[in-house]
């Protein structure tokens, strides 16, 4: 197995790898050009998404500055809406439902590093992909941390870091974020 199938299956990996490398840095010209070109020119802007983030929704919005590892690991659902600045490090995976609101500065986090330090201080990693399912609400500078999945029609406040699952139809807040109320019954 090369070291980006290894990745790609959420095995530990050597990000110096020359292969993972190059589409680090091909991520990184992207995300150039992206955050370079202006907004107002809709075509140029959109065709630069696509290339970082293949198969970007044309009902879906992404404002730059955007900044991510690879790019084409994130999966975007329709009349999504990504604010200013947001940090994706998707080498795991990240998933975002329809109808789902990301606010300013969020960052989604999928690398996990070794909790030995030995084996720290070696250029390897694992990414744990993170879903955020359909109608949520994400507040300006949350951080989800690798592995976490948000249920559908969840809402997590402003500066909260979520470091474990939360289920649908939930309100979170804090660091770590913890559950403050259900917003719906289940049989509604």
């Amino acid at each position: 197995m090369t070291e980006v199938e290894k990745m790609l299956a959420g095995e530990v990996y050597d990000y110096s790898d020359p292969e993972a490398l190059e589409l680090n840095l091909r991520a990184h010209e992207r995300m150039e050009r992206l955050n370079g070109t202006p907004y107002r020119d809709a075509e140029a802007y959109r065709a630069a998404l696509r290339e970082l983030i293949p198969d970007f929704p044309d009902s879906s919005f992404l404002i730059a500055p955007f900044f991510c590892d690879f790019g084409f690991r994130t999966r975007v659902g329709e009349h999504v809406v990504i604010n200013y600045n947001c940090t994706f490090l998707d080498g795991g995976g990240i998933e975002i439902g329809d109808h789902t609101l990301i606010g300013p500065c969020c960052r989604l986090l999928t690398p996990q590093h070794p909790l030995d330090y030995l084996e720290r201080r070696k250029p390897i990693e694992r990414g744990i992909g993170i879903r955020i399912g359909q109608d949520c609400w994400l507040g300006g500078g949350v951080t989800v941390c690798p592995g976490v999945s948000i249920g559908d029609r969840s809402i997590i406040a402003a500066g909260s870091v979520v470091v474990r699952d939360i289920p649908a139809d939930s309100l979170a807040a804090g660091n770590p974020a913890v559950i403050k109320r259900k917003l719906r019954n289940g049989d509604e």
